[in-house]
């Protein structure tokens, strides 16, 4: 039988947390609350590149060699930059609470816990990263990283939040294997459609300070890579949406008409803003774009599954009963 992985919990801090039980409804509420706030901080740091002030405080984890803060010698771009730093500690305060909500839920629910540290440790991991990115003047293969830390916290986000609004039983498939494993080369190649975004914004006009060097990646054959990669991403979607319906999944199959919808949404922001020279504006919404693209894969993924409730052991019947009666 596999076991969940458990983590040492200080008994001081159990016992506070048994003083103020926490119900499922703002568990959710928190969860959901975590995943939002990653999407945002992503769109916040683009602001800071689109702005060019990704070295408004140009070292880290100071905002200058004197001083935590930025100051008024530094303008805007301290601001902006100083700014979605402290943003940073609002995204780590709501995954400290929904950490504490998932010690203090009532009944204790397994596999929470792990999921809730997961999304906290990943914040100020990911804001090392973001330091990285200053301490090396914006090289834009970090950047791309700082970029890509994020999507891994969205994602245990959401893991986080499923796990919560689900049930504790076993897992059950509601598709055919070989739609499971089809649905997982979706997520792949949405995966790798984030990664070569990365290298396409590396090549890019917007380096988030005017003196921050570029990948040296042609933009052109980038890009054409990056859209020759959402074509097959497009084509999968597709493919799952005709699959599901033809094996009587209609759970999946929503799911993936509204994963296809998303990834149109975002290609034709994609197409326009190429077209019309990266407004700023444009590659904004393509950053959220590229965050609900990969919400709605994972919720094409996790639709291939569901978790039932647990089902009661069978009340023990009377001696009588279990005895079969002899002559």
């Amino acid at each position: 039988m596999k076991r969940s992985v458990r983590f040492p919990v200080p008994a001081a801090l159990v016992r506070l947390v048994d003083r103020f039980p926490v119900s499922a409804t703002p568990l959710r509420r928190l969860a959901y609350a975590s995943i939002v706030a990653n999407v945002a901080i992503v769109v916040t740091g683009g602001a800071v590149r689109l702005t060019a002030s990704g070295l408004g405080c140009p070292t880290w984890p100071r905002c200058t060699d004197a001083s935590y803060t930025t100051t008024a010698e530094m303008g805007v771009h301290g601001v902006i930059e100083f700014g979605n730093r402290l943003l940073t500690f609002a995204v780590g305060f709501i995954a400290l609470a929904t950490v504490l909500a998932v010690l203090a839920h009532r009944p204790r629910r397994r596999g929470l816990l792990g999921l809730a540290v997961a999304v906290f440790l990943g914040i100020p991991a990911q804001a090392v990263v973001g330091g990285i990115t200053v301490l090396t003047n914006l090289n834009p293969w970090v950047v791309g990283l700082h970029f890509l830390a994020s999507m891994a916290v969205i994602a245990a986000a959401y893991a986080l939040w499923r796990r919560v609004v689900e049930p504790d039983g076993p897992t059950a498939p509601t598709v055919p294997r070989p739609l499971r494993a089809l649905a997982l080369l979706t997520t792949a190649a949405s995966g790798a459609v984030l990664v070569i975004g990365t290298w396409v914004t590396g090549s890019g006009p917007h380096a988030g300070d005017h003196g921050a060097a570029r990948n040296g990646l042609a933009p052109e054959t980038i890009s054409q890579v990056h859209a020759d990669g959402v074509f097959l991403l497009v084509g999968l979607s597709v493919a799952l949406v005709f699959a599901f319906r033809a094996v009587g999944a209609p759970g999946p199959a929503r799911a993936a008409l509204v994963l296809v919808a998303v990834e149109l949404g975002q290609g034709l922001i994609g197409f326009v803003q190429y077209f019309t020279n990266l407004p700023g504006a444009l590659v904004a919404a393509h950053m959220l774009g590229s965050c609900l693209v990969l919400l709605a894969t994972l919720a094409v993924l996790w639709s291939t599954r569901e978790r039932r409730p647990v089902m009661p052991e069978p009340a023990a019947g009377r001696a009588d009963e279990r005895v079969p009666a002899t002559v």
